[in-house]
């Protein structure tokens, strides 16, 4: 096989692949586009060796040189300033040439990473609750089993407990739930003010409670209907006016704001903008892009205490993303946070509408 005809077979496959002549004392003859995209372009006439210095890879290479058989490798390589995961083939040709092909497998290491923090940030979660039920069990039936009064204070912490553990199975069975219907776009007609206004109605008590104004503000002026799923956006709203009653201002204000229909640069069509917005401390700036990961806290003592599970901003963005929305926050610390929903807003819903009446 000659020179040229390797060269055109690697220059023709779609995925990063290096051949190494073994007739030219085992230098690099030739690399694809996408090779050279990570390991650089001047590596056409270096030994291997200077290219590949991951051990892993040089003795995979060298052990197809030698035994003519399929080897195998997994590398890491530094990409853009973040690691990249291959799996690199290497195949002895006629005893020429070596052919070094990769595979990309970042994504498919980034989902077991996830998978392995949230078994990690689970497990975490439910462990100081049952550590917690366990110990005053202990205690019960010990030091405690005649004293009435701390009888009474127990139970009453390992209630509070159990609740904590419910409210995260609860999250934990709400986010699976709706992860498994995400790619199902939503078809039934919502009236989107009327649905605010039942939620905030419902939240009243806890708004009563901290001593917080709520307010709802309908730009529309009219009534505004869009595609979408009413449990689910009723749990994107009831989760941020709750929020931003727990974690804003007390004896503040909560504002719900329905904006006017307009083309929305942020989903390239027409959209409705939902906004809550508190007055209270504010988050500073390097929270707001992990705002909506699972289980990421501002603070994590004070969200234990107001009963948050870390997973509820999670919830939203899943639901958003499959109403086809945004969730877009923007904070100034010391004067409140705004939560913006934007959902698409089918123009033609409202003109069937005039239409029949």
């Amino acid at each position: 096989m000659e020179n040229e005809q390797i060269i055109s077979i690697v220059s023709g496959l779609p995925y990063p692949c290096v051949a190494i002549s073994m007739r030219d004392f085992e230098r690099i003859l030739c690399a694809n586009p996408e090779a050279k995209a990570f390991l650089g372009d001047g590596i056409e006439g270096r030994h291997f060796y200077t290219v590949f210095r991951q051990p892993t890879m040089i003795e995979a290479i060298e052990g197809a040189i030698k035994s003519g058989e399929r080897q195998n490798a997994r590398v890491t390589i530094s990409e853009n300033r973040r690691d990249a995961f291959y799996d690199a083939t290497c195949i002895n040709i006629a005893g020429q040439y070596c052919l070094v092909t990769f595979q990309d497998r970042s994504d498919q290491e980034q989902i077991q990473q996830m998978r392995r923090d949230f078994v990690a940030n689970v497990s975490h979660e439910l462990k100081s609750p049952l550590a917690a039920l366990m110990g005053f069990i202990e205690t019960l039936r010990t030091v405690a089993k005649d004293d009435p009064k701390a009888q009474e204070r127990f139970l009453g912490i390992m209630e509070s407990e159990a609740q904590r553990m419910n409210r995260l199975v609860n999250d934990l069975l709400s986010l699976s739930e709706v992860e498994a219907t995400e790619r199902q776009r939503p078809t039934e007609n919502i009236d989107l003010h009327g649905l605010i206004e039942q939620t905030v109605d419902i939240l009243l008590p806890a708004a009563t409670a901290r001593d917080v104004t709520l307010n709802v503000v309908n730009q529309t002026n009219t009534d505004i209907t869009v595609k979408g799923d009413s449990d689910q956006l009723h749990q994107v709203f009831n989760n941020l006016i709750e929020n931003a009653i727990k974690y804003g201002a007390k004896e503040g204000n909560v504002t719900v704001t329905l904006s006017q229909p307009t083309y929305l640069p942020a989903l390239r069509s027409e959209g409705i903008e939902v906004t809550v917005s508190d007055d209270g401390p504010g988050i500073d700036p390097v929270h707001l892009p992990r705002l909506a990961e699972r289980f990421y806290r501002i603070d994590s003592h004070r969200s234990r205490q107001m009963g948050g599970t870390g997973l509820g901003l999670a919830i939203v963005k899943h639901i958003i993303s499959r109403h086809r929305g945004r969730l877009m926050v923007d904070s100034v610390m010391g004067q409140g946070s705004n939560f913006r929903v934007v959902l698409p807003y089918d123009i033609s819903i409202l003109a069937q509408r005039n239409d029949v009446s």
